[in-house]
């Protein structure tokens, strides 16, 4: 590496952001960049490992010792093209990753970890600026036709492979524009729309095709895409939210969490929020969801939460609470978290900080509502958790602490089950798992119709965009041998074998 004792000289440093104040007023992005001698301190922090466990934390298997070195040697050319071997959108992974590669970085056993997700970021906005990120045509087609079902991360990465790969790729979005929940999940203020929309336009000059408002099961014909295409991938995510079946639940005012989400991002956008197609709830094609002077209650404690946090604030609501079911993670790794495995240690995100009242150990019992049918109040309970092994394996109500808490807002943010299954699956007829997942193997991602492939949330469950790039690029690997009879797409632990012998 450039600096051998770059760790020792310096400390981790993360980016300004603005202040909460300024942030609340607006959707955009508020993580300010590292000046340039900030940055190269912070790659040079990086520190040659013997075994660069970084490389297995990443999905991707991301070559990240290498890319660090050529940032801190200010050649980011080569830096960029590093980065993009293994990754097709460092734009988003190094805006919304929770950086499980941090979590394996060496110097992170005894002192703060290399900030790899902010030098990613830096590495391709930077590229871009220099006009190193160029629209790569293939050279020559095969004459192949592949079908991607799906335009979220796994959809797109799989598009981008296989179409350097020389195969013709269409995409089909039942949205009016392509990101999945990188367009309509998350919200701008952690991914602004037009990093989005700049990656788009890039695939569409490599020749890609996308088509929008193309509902492949309701519109798009299965039997067409089965006849015309030599492959199929469906990449359409775990859409299917986990309810909460309670007393009170049609009350007006409980709703899933990515319905007000994607309402939001609408609304941000300047479009239609109230004939929103592909809502989860059906009443939402014709309801404003909005938390304005609202006691709102966030129903589960993981990132889409924390998006609902910060949302609401920004819409001016009353009070914002979040709960969780578990109870309150330790602030540090322990015994039952070593390095350099995810450690499950209590996460405070930026929407935490701009305001919220977090419950840990709570367990929602009713929804109560005035005699309009509209919701004034739920009743909650704390629980007891029992610890086994350190870790929480069953749990009871505290007697005496049930009680009702102000609420005209609740939106249920308790993760996705499976892919929707009625429409294209049932069709299709491809074989679930039984989680209700697309069921395939991760060795070939092929289901049991033999041109269809699938990658992604709709494969492996709810997962990280980061897991949804991987799997995309695994299973483009897998179509172009079923296609051409061997791929020279790039695979994961080819790259992090290359990586170890640098």
């Amino acid at each position: 590496m450039g600096k051998y004792t770059g760790f020792i000289e310096f400390t981790r440093q993360l980016p300004a952001k603005l202040s909460v104040t300024e942030r609340l007023q607006h959707y955009k992005e508020f993580v300010q960049p590292y000046a340039p001698q900030q940055l190269n301190e912070q790659a040079a922090r990086c520190m040659n490992c013997g075994v660069p466990f970084c490389h297995n934390g990443c999905p991707l298997g991301n070559i990240i010792p290498e890319f660090n070195d050529a940032v801190y040697n200010n050649n980011f050319e080569e830096a960029y093209h590093i980065l993009a071997a293994t990754n097709n959108f460092p734009e988003f992974t190094g805006r919304i990753c929770p950086a499980p590669c941090e979590s394996a970085c060496v110097l992170g056993i005894n002192q703060p970890a290399v900030a790899i997700e902010e030098i990613e970021k830096h590495i391709i906005e930077i590229a871009y600026s220099k006009g190193y990120v160029q629209p790569k045509k293939p050279i020559t087609r095969t004459g192949k036709k592949v079908a991607i079902v799906g335009s979220g991360p796994a959809g797109l990465a799989a598009a981008a492979q296989l179409n350097s790969a020389g195969h013709s790729v269409t995409i089909f979005e039942r949205d009016d524009a392509a990101g999945g929940l990188l367009r309509y999940g998350i919200p701008d203020f952690k991914l602004e729309k037009w990093v989005v929309q700049r990656r788009i336009e890039l695939l569409m000059q490599e020749g890609i095709i996308f088509k929008f408002n193309a509902n492949v099961g309701v519109n798009i014909s299965v039997n067409d895409l089965l006849r015309d295409y030599n492959a199929i991938v469906l990449a359409g995510g775990a859409t299917t939210p986990r309810n909460l079946y309670i007393p009170g639940r049609e009350l007006d005012g409980v709703h899933f969490a990515m319905d007000f989400l994607k309402q939001s991002n609408k609304r941000v956008a300047n479009l239609a929020t109230t004939d929103s197609a592909n809502c989860i709830e059906s009443n939402m094609l014709s309801a404003e969801l909005l938390a304005t002077n609202k006691n709102v209650i966030v129903i589960g404690g993981g990132d889409t939460g924390s998006d609902c946090v910060g949302t609401s604030n920004r819409q001016g609501a009353a009070t914002v609470t979040q709960f969780e079911l578990m109870p309150k993670p330790a602030n540090e790794r322990n015994n039952t978290m070593p390095w350099p495995t995810y450690p499950m240690i209590l996460k405070t995100t930026s929407s935490h900080e701009e305001g919220a009242n977090r419950h840990w150990a709570i367990a929602t019992k009713a929804f109560l509502g005035d005699e309009n049918g509209k919701l004034k109040a739920i009743k909650v309970v704390d629980l007891e958790w029992k610890i086994i092994d350190g870790k929480p394996a069953a749990f009871v109500e505290i007697e005496g602490s049930e009680r009702e808490m102000p609420c005209q807002l609740a939106l249920l943010a308790m993760g996705f089950v499976h892919p929707q299954q009625v429409g294209m699956l049932e069709k299709m007829s491809v074989e679930l798992d039984e989680r209700g997942n697309v069921k395939a193997t991760e060795k070939s991602y092929q289901t049991n119709i033999n041109k269809v492939f699938t990658a992604g949330d709709m494969r492996r469950g709810q997962s990280l965009v980061v897991w949804a790039i991987s799997e995309g690029r695994e299973c483009a690997r897998k179509v172009d041998e079923f296609l051409m009879g061997s791929s020279l797409l790039e695979s994961k632990d080819a790259n992090i074998l290359t990586a170890s012998l640098v």
